[in-house]
């Protein structure tokens, strides 16, 4: 079974880091995907507290900061215990295009704790928080096409961020209760 997973990354990585976009679309995406470091939350934050005030605000940037607590714990025990090579580092025909964070591929952090955060503002405030979710399956993405990941490193960070926040959630009512927000 992994060895059919491995190959199936194989073949999308290989396929999708040897397709180009234009150089000036290239330059774009690889601006988009370094948002994904974490550098485009200032700004939601920011508009986040002018569209909803900064009383409202403080409770989520609680929840978000207990799912992101957990999304950094589970990430590095998978990561840990898994030290799944990346893909430049496994196949030469697959060239990284964006700096790798660490050594392994396997899951995917910036989708994983990118979507632990977007999924607490969606659950709190979804008219702004949709956007929140696309975003990090969409630099995920990128980063499969950068040569940065695997395929499946991006959709198991996906459900990993998903249970980060859930288990952030549940961790945050009782908190929440007792802090009296």
């Amino acid at each position: 079974m992994l060895s059919k997973i491995s190959d199936f990354d194989n073949r999308v990585s290989v396929y999708w880091t040897n397709r180009r976009f234009s150089s000036k679309t290239t330059k774009f995406l690889k601006f988009y995907v370094r948002l994904g470091d974490g550098y485009i939350w200032a700004l939601f934050i920011a508009f986040l507290i002018w569209m909803i005030g900064w009383e409202s605000f403080l409770p989520i940037l609680w929840q978000a900061l207990v799912s992101l607590v957990m999304s950094l714990v589970i990430y590095e025990c998978v990561k840990l215990s898994t030290k799944r090579p990346r893909p430049f580092a496994a196949n030469s025909q697959i060239k990284a295009e964006v700096p790798p964070l660490d050594k392994y591929s396997f899951p995917s952090g910036h989708t994983m704790n990118n979507l632990a955060v977007a999924s607490t503002v969606f659950y709190c405030v979804p008219q702004y928080g949709w956007i929140m979710m696309l975003l990090p399956l969409t630099w995920g993405l990128l980063r499969v096409y950068f040569g940065v990941h695997w395929l499946t490193d991006v959709l198991c960070g996906f459900a990993l961020g998903i249970l980060s926040f859930v288990i952030g959630h549940v961790l945050w009512i009782p908190i929440s209760a007792a802090i009296g927000t």
